[in-house]
C-alpha cells in the first residue's frame, strides 16, 4: 500500500504547529487576564495576600519556632504589618504636607522657566490659566461625576486592602498546610514537580519582596541624604517618593528622580540641580552594580529589558497596580521555568558513557 505524499514540507508542517500552539496559548492568557480584570475586586485581595505572605512569612515562621500558636503568631504578625505599614503611610503624609507647599511652589517657578525660554508665541501660564478655566466650567459636570466615582473606588479599594489583610492573616496561619493541599489536588504523579514549583515560586517573591523593601530603604535614605546637604526644599518628602516609587523599578526611580532634579532646579539653580542629578545617578548606579546583585542575588535575575515590557503590560492592564504587580508575579513565573528546565533538563540528559 503506497503511503500518501504530505501536502506540505516538513518545515512548513512543524511551522504550522508552533502558530497553533502559539495561537491556542495567546488565547488561554487572554481570556484569563479578562477574567482576572472581570473578578479583579476578588483577585487583586488575593494576589496582595500572596505578596505580603510572601514578605511576612519568615517572621512568622521565627515566632513559630518561638514557640508562639499559630494563629496568634499571624495575628501578630499582621498587627505589625498594619503598625508598619500604618506608619509609613503616616510619615509619607506628613512629609508631603510639610514640604508639599515648596514642593509645589518649585515645581511652579520651574514651570514659568520653562514657559518663558521654550514657550510658543503668545503664550503664557496666564493663558493657560484662562483656558483651564473654561476647560473646567464646560466640564464641570463630568468632573462631579469623578468625583462621585473616585468615591467609589476609594470604598472598593479600602474593602480590597481589609480582604487582603484578612487573607494574609488565613494564609500565614494554614502555610503548614498548603503542600499538603497541593499534593492531595495535584494528578497522579505530579505532586512532587507542582510543590517544587510552588515553593520556587514563593521563593522568588520572597526574595524579590525582601530586596525591594531593602533596596528602597537605602534609595530612599542616600537621596534624601544628599537632598538635605544640598539644602534643597522638600528633601523628606522627595525621600518619601523615592521609597514608594521604588516598587516600580526603573519607572518609579526616573519619576522620583527627575522631580527632585526640577525641585533643585527652580528652588536653587542649574548648578545645585546638576548635582541633585549627580547624587540620583550615583544612587542608581549603586542599586544596579553593588544592591541589586548583593541582595536579589538568589532571586531569579530578569533583564531589565523583560521587566520594562512587564511593567509596560501591567500598567495597561491594571494601571498602577498592575505596575506594582507585575514584576512579583513575572519573577515567580520564571522561577516556575526555571524549576521546570531543572527537572525536565536532568530527565533529558544522557547518561555519561552512554552510546
Amino acid at each position: 500500500m503506497q503511503v500518501p505524499t504530505p501536502l506540505l514540507p516538513e518545515a512548513a508542517r512543524r511551522f504550522a504547529a508552533w502558530c497553533a500552539v502559539l495561537l491556542l496559548a495567546a488565547g488561554v492568557v487572554y481570556v484569563g487576564i479578562r477574567l482576572i480584570v472581570e473578578f479583579r475586586t476578588a483577585v487583586v485581595p488575593v494576589l496582595l495576600a500572596l505578596l505580603g505572605t510572601a514578605l511576612l512569612g519568615p517572621l512568622h515562621r521565627r515566632l513559630v519556632k518561638a514557640g508562639v500558636h499559630r494563629s496568634i503568631a499571624a495575628g501578630l504578625t499582621c498587627v505589625a504589618v498594619v503598625a508598619v505599614v500604618g506608619g509609613a503611610v503616616y510619615i509619607v503624609v506628613a512629609a508631603l504636607i510639610d514640604t508639599g507647599d515648596e514642593i509645589v511652589a518649585s515645581l511652579k517657578e520651574a514651570a514659568r522657566g520653562v514657559s518663558e525660554h521654550f514657550g510658543a508665541a503668545g503664550t503664557s501660564l496666564d493663558d493657560l490659566a484662562s483656558n483651564a478655566r473654561e476647560l473646567l466650567g464646560k466640564f464641570g459636570g463630568t468632573a462631579a461625576s469623578g468625583v462621585i466615582s473616585g468615591v467609589s473606588v476609594v470604598g472598593e479599594s479600602i474593602a480590597m486592602a481589609v480582604l487582603a489583610l484578612l487573607l494574609v492573616f488565613f494564609f500565614l496561619r494554614d502555610s503548614d498546610k498548603a503542600a499538603g493541599t497541593l499534593r492531595s489536588l495535584s494528578p497522579r504523579g505530579s505532586a512532587d514537580t507542582l510543590e517544587a514549583m510552588a515553593r520556587r515560586a514563593l521563593r522568588a517573591v520572597e526574595g524579590f519582596m525582601r530586596g525591594t523593601t531593602f533596596i528602597a530603604l537605602i534609595d530612599a535614605l542616600c537621596i534624601t541624604v544628599g537632598l538635605l546637604v544640598l539644602d534643597v526644599p522638600g528633601a523628606a518628602g522627595l525621600g518619601a517618593l523615592v521609597f514608594v516609587g521604588a516598587y516600580i523599578p526603573y519607572l518609579g526611580a526616573f519619576i522620583s528622580g527627575a522631580l527632585a532634579v526640577l525641585v533643585a532646579l527652580a528652588d536653587r539653580g542649574f548648578v545645585i540641580a546638576l548635582w541633585v542629578l549627580g547624587v540620583v545617578l550615583a544612587v542608581q548606579v549603586l542599586e544596579g552594580h553593588v544592591l541589586q546583585p548583593m541582595i536579589q542575588s538568589r532571586t531569579v535575575q530578569m533583564h531589565p529589558a523583560v521587566v520594562m515590557v512587564t511593567i509596560t503590560a501591567g500598567a495597561s492592564v491594571a494601571g498602577v497596580l498592575g505596575m506594582l504587580l507585575a514584576v512579583p508575579l513575572t519573577a515567580a513565573a520564571f522561577g516556575v521555568i526555571q524549576e521546570l528546565r531543572i527537572r525536565y533538563g536532568e530527565q533529558e540528559a544522557p547518561p555519561a558513557g552512554g552510546s
